[in-house]
């Protein structure tokens, strides 16, 4: 299968473009393709791909507050430039939108289910929202197949320390080198979150290119809740580091789900898939991987 990759030069995209089973492209230009739809018709033209994982986006929802305008330019506007293109090239293949579960917001009830209302709380979690109607209406109108994730928290090694885990490893890795004081700077620890290796997300988006359901949107997460607090402390006794902890408010969201766990079924019933990879393997890896 050849596969047309956006996003390729993010954390997602470099686990993508490792797949030996595919043959995975990608414009070298990265994200600049979404907003140069002339680019994109070309360099679709030119290959001929089988399927899409649209991963390219702005995805950091501090940055999404601060330049909400470049969020929606980003992840709807290029968004609708891609199916455009791919449109506009006569592609009759899958697309995978790869959205979030940040668009459930705040819920009523857990775990999280497809069926459950989308409530977004900030700008990055608004423009998943359109950018996924936008799918659902191609899906229904379009010559090619179009399925939709909802993503929850995936990490691994490779992350930005823009994001929490990553950015406690980090501080962790460095206490235990002697570089700083015993000291990890962490913003609210009494949030719970569904985190997801990412080695087993990218292998949920290619079962979803082979059996996912045009139209359909799915949960991609691991249906497990765990507390930051809990996080911290096993990644403090994997790496034999004491250090105080202390919360910077700073780092803490005004707006944010007090806890979160997502529900994989229908991700499971389509595919088969299901988490594989230990958690406490993925901080290892974490941990191994500031160390470096």
């Amino acid at each position: 299968m050849k596969i047309l990759l956006t996003g390729y030069n993010g954390f997602v995209g470099n686990y993508v473009m490792a797949q030996q089973a595919c043959e995975i492209m990608a414009d070298q230009h990265g994200q600049i393709m979404l907003t140069d739809k002339a680019r994109m018709v070309a360099l679709i033209s030119a290959t001929r791909p089988d399927a899409v994982i649209h991963l390219a986006a702005q995805s950091n929802v501090p940055a999404s507050f601060l330049n909400p305008r470049q969020t929606y330019d980003i992840n709807f506007y290029g968004t609708l430039n891609l199916l455009e293109a791919l449109a506009e090239s006569k592609f009759t293949g899958k697309f995978l939108f790869v959205g979030s579960g940040d668009v459930y917001g705040r819920v009523a009830q857990l775990p999280i289910t497809e069926m459950m209302p989308l409530h977004p709380r900030n700008p990055y979690a608004v423009s998943k929202v359109a950018a996924e109607a936008l799918c659902y209406q191609w899906s229904q109108s379009s010559e090619f197949a179009i399925m939709m994730t909802r993503s929850f928290n995936h990490v691994g090694p490779g992350q930005s320390s823009d994001f929490a885990l990553a950015g406690f490893a980090k501080q962790i890795m460095a206490i235990k080198s002697g570089q700083v004081a015993p000291v990890l700077t962490t913003g609210n620890l009494n949030v719970s979150r569904d985190f997801t290796d990412v080695r087993d997300v990218v292998r949920a988006y290619l079962l979803l290119l082979n059996s996912g359901e045009n139209g359909e949107v799915y949960n991609v997460c691991s249906g497990q809740e765990r507390l930051l607090g809990d996080i911290v402390q096993q990644m403090l006794e994997l790496a034999k580091v004491n250090a105080t902890i202390t919360s910077e408010t700073t780092l803490v969201r005004k707006v944010e789900q007090t806890r979160v766990y997502g529900d994989y079924d229908k991700l499971r019933q389509a595919t088969g898939w299901q988490p594989e990879i230990a958690f406490s393997q993925t901080l290892l890896d974490i941990l191994q991987d500031a160390k470096a």
